[in-house]
């Protein structure tokens, strides 16, 4: 079976940066892209609506490595 030639990949909770850049390079692939995205929670203090950012949610964008392909 092959690879996918791309592949995304989300830093889960509790993980670091570096173990998801390890997590990938295990797989054969290497970090072409680096996304992120704000994650917002909804606050209401006296009947107004607020957005306040909580976290970030980075996701890698990676291609196999040359010797996988």
């Amino acid at each position: 079976m092959t690879k996918q030639r791309k592949k995304k990949f989300e830093v889960e909770s509790g993980e670091t940066i570096e173990q998801c850049l390890d997590r990938m390079k295990k797989e054969g692939y290497q970090p072409m892209r680096r996304l992120e995205k704000p994650i917002f929670e909804e606050r209401t203090e006296r009947s107004t609506k607020e957005y306040v950012p909580v976290r970030q949610k980075i996701v890698f964008e990676g291609v196999l490595t040359e010797n996988e392909q």
